[in-house]
């Protein structure tokens, strides 16, 4: 039986301190399955538009310029209890708050720069990945 599904980005941090193999390492041995996945670059307008929930936030301006400074990459997970077990294995966004053994206290660097994005609900994961992924370029 197919598990749910979570969204998930590897942030430029990520990408540039060369975490991407050691990251979706911890997360298929978590007992997730990738079904899609792609390496991109955000425009200033889709970081915008996915970032939008934030637009009357002090931190949206820098958060804009930080997500569109590298490429990232965008990812679909799937699992039993996905959303969940996924926001456990990435950790607080405070790497100094997270958990030993998540991904954020293992690689981010702060709470700006904190390597991974995961979806907070089964209807944002819905959204979020449809903002990246089209029917097609899902494998299962």
């Amino acid at each position: 039986m197919a598990g749910t599904r979570t969204f998930t980005m590897l942030k430029p941090d990520a990408v540039e301190d060369n975490n991407i193999g050691n990251i979706l390492q911890m997360i298929t041995d978590a007992g997730f399955k990738i079904v899609a996945m792609k390496l991109r670059k955000l425009t200033e307008d889709e970081a915008k538009e996915f970032y939008a929930v934030h637009k009357d936030r002090p931190f949206y301006g820098e958060l804009v310029e930080y997500m569109t400074s590298g490429p990232i990459v965008a990812a679909v997970l799937e699992k039993e209890n996905a959303v969940e077990d996924f926001r456990k294995l990435i950790g607080a966004t405070n790497p100094a708050e997270a958990e030993e053994g998540t991904i954020r206290a293992k690689y981010a660097e702060s709470i700006g720069r904190n390597a991974v994005h995961g979806s907070d609900s089964d209807e944002n994961a819905k959204i979020e990945a449809d903002f990246h992924f089209k029917p097609e370029e899902y494998v299962a």
